[in-house]
């Protein structure tokens, strides 16, 4: 198979695409034709070596943990999907080596969902990682009707998609922080824009005078306790970003779990017209390096997706 590699942890030019054996199909493994793959911040943190002390690691690496494709092949214990299945992936194994930067990828069972079907294939690439962190860390906060929810780069992969989920679960208003230059888009998506930076406790103060009632932090850094000052319960506070900080101020960091219901949910909201997968970008896999270096500026609205 084509895919995207590393011999070791490097800048993005160690990317390479080369030729790679097909990989293995375990007992409960699907082997998936990838057809697009989303481009994630934890991606060029793998490439850098950031993760080595959290996951056993192995070269030839294969980056990537999102994508969308068609079921290849199955392994004899599977039971929720079959060859020529249209599916959606956050392939995150228990090692790093295995990645969606490729042609194939072997996906443990639990990491997949059926494909929603009104989402294009790159659109499907970049649901993955970012819709489940924003639901997961939507749900840990224990959104629901009534709720005021913050959302720190609301235009970003995963805050333009906590949005519109918070928005889903029943939140009455959602305020996201981003430049001025996004405003217009968070609006687009239901939430009311507030800029980022220095004053934004005032900016926030100014439209929701008595606090909000949940926040989801994915920068770390003062806007943890800017949310800590706005929040009327310290609980609701999650953080993706910073688990000391966010534990000393009283609330929890998610670290996003593959899970076939929570990505299952995601796909009903895509096929209900209530979730919209924004691609900014498409690179052909050979580009993976370039891709990454876009993620990795941080101002990417919305979601980078290789194609396959």
């Amino acid at each position: 198979m084509k895919a995207i590699a590393i011999d070791a942890y490097g800048p993005a030019e160690t990317l390479t695409l080369r030729e790679l054996p097909d990989p293995p199909v375990g007992p409960d493994t699907v082997l998936v034709r990838v057809r697009a793959a989303g481009v994630n911040p934890v991606d060029w943190k793998v490439r850098d070596g950031h993760l080595a002390g959290a996951l056993p690691t192995h070269f030839p690496l294969v980056p990537g943990w999102d994508a969308a494709g068609v079921v290849e092949a199955v392994g004899p214990a599977v039971t929720g999907f079959a060859v020529g299945d249209e599916v959606i992936g956050y392939v995150r194994r228990d090692d790093v080596q295995h990645g969606t930067y490729a042609e194939l990828v072997p996906a443990p069972e639990r990491t997949l969902a059926d494909k929603p079907v009104q989402a294009s294939w790159v659109e499907a690439g970049g649901l993955p990682l970012a819709g489940l962190t924003a639901y997961q860390a939507l749900q840990l906060a224990r959104t629901g009707a009534g709720d005021t929810v913050l959302v720190h780069g609301a235009a970003g992969g995963v805050g333009h998609l906590a949005v519109q989920v918070a928005r889903a679960l029943g939140a009455d208003r959602v305020i996201g922080t981003a430049s001025e230059a996004n405003h217009d888009f968070v609006r687009s998506l239901g939430a009311e824009p507030v800029s980022y930076g220095d004053g934004l406790l005032d900016r926030v103060r100014a439209v929701a005078p008595d606090g909000v009632d949940v926040a989801l932090d994915l920068f770390g850094g003062d806007a943890l306790d800017v949310s800590a000052e706005l929040l009327t319960r310290p609980a609701r506070l999650v953080s993706t970003a910073d688990p000391e900080h966010v534990t000393r101020l009283g609330g929890s960091y998610l670290f996003v779990k593959p899970s076939t219901a929570d990505l299952s949910m995601l796909a009903g909201l895509v096929d209900a017209g209530r979730l919209t997968v924004h691609v900014a970008r498409t690179f052909p896999l050979a580009e993976a390096g370039p891709a990454q270096r876009l993620v990795a500026e941080g101002h990417v609205r919305g979601k980078v997706v290789l194609e396959v």
